[in-house]
């Protein structure tokens, strides 16, 4: 058999609607993004993400900015030690509390989104 037409026979099989998600199973994605539980986890994920994305962003750009425009983070605070490098250093755990919380918020939000998905399916969202 010619790799032309093992091709054509795959994607005739494809076309035909043979496919997983053809027949029953099927989730209505569109019943999903229209219900009203959906529309709810959408404004409180965007009421989490937004603020944490702003705060780290003027957390990020706030080092280069005040190290170029301004001495106060020269200053010595241990020894040698500046505060520069002690913003430098909070960036780094600032970075990985907000990846913690971030973690721990999503999987808040993929329980939900499984649970909607549930919803739809029993009250017969399913093709």
């Amino acid at each position: 058999m010619k790799v032309e037409s093992a091709y054509k026979e795959k994607t005739k099989k494809k076309k035909g609607g043979a496919g997983p998600l053809a027949g029953q199973g099927a989730i209505d994605y569109e019943k999903i993004v229209s219900s009203p539980e959906y529309k709810e986890m959408l404004r409180r994920k965007k009421r989490f993400i937004v603020p944490m994305t702003i705060f780290f962003l003027a957390f990020y750009f706030m080092l280069p900015i005040m190290t170029s425009y301004s001495t106060v983070l020269n200053t010595p605070v241990f020894g040698d030690i500046t505060w520069a490098w002690v913003f430098a250093t909070a960036q780094f755990i600032v970075t990985w509390v907000l990846c913690v919380m971030y973690v721990k918020k999503s999987n808040s939000f993929d329980k939900d989104s499984d649970e909607i998905i549930k919803m739809i399916e029993r009250d017969g969202g399913s093709a």
